[in-house]
């Protein structure tokens, strides 16, 4: 697998919004990495040429979070503390290495992204061919991951866009009644 120059700018921008989230002290800095984090990884996923899922993590990770986030510090009470970064334990930098060890492990029995037929299991599995085949007869619907969403899993999709909104107004709901000294 390679990677042109645009993917491995996008992942080292990925990786260090994801670091500078965990390790800024500033809780408005921390929170601008993050919603830079979900834009870079929407954008990754737009690559991958995904840009449902692209979308949902942009309109999601980087706005509705975001927002919420903004929200949820504009109504705490800032703590004056002097330094830049968090101290990190060498426990936790030993732990988090092993877990991105295990799953970097893991990527060479990806199929590669784009193959096609027997090399990407998923292309050539029962219920892909199904779905390729009936979904416009089923829906007429011309695309096939809409057709999928909306209309094969429509009740699943439903559910989760009423548990995001549901937790969103949750939120909104905590942050208004919320007395903060």
């Amino acid at each position: 697998m390679t990677l042109s120059l645009i993917e491995g700018l996008l992942l080292v921008f990925v990786l260090g919004c994801a670091i500078g989230a965990a390790v800024l002290r500033d809780v408005l800095a921390s929170l601008m990495a993050f919603a830079a984090y979900s834009l870079g990884i929407s954008i990754i996923w737009v690559m991958l040429e995904a840009p449902d899922v692209g979308l949902t993590e942009a309109a999601v990770g980087a706005g509705i979070m975001t927002i919420l986030f903004i929200l949820a510090l504009a109504n705490t009470v800032r703590p004056q503390e002097n330094g830049l970064f968090e101290s990190i334990s060498v426990r936790t930098v030993v732990l988090v290495g092993a877990f991105v060890a295990v799953m970097i492990a893991t990527v060479p029995s990806l199929p590669a992204v784009g193959a096609d037929g027997a090399a990407n299991p998923v292309v050539s599995g029962e219920v892909t061919q199904y779905y390729l085949e009936n979904a416009y007869a089923d829906t007429e619907v011309k695309n096939g991951v809409t057709a999928v969403l909306a209309a094969y899993r429509g009740f699943d999709t439903l559910g989760e866009a009423v548990v995001v909104f549901s937790a969103g107004v949750a939120a909104l709901t905590v942050l208004r009644q919320e007395v903060f000294a």
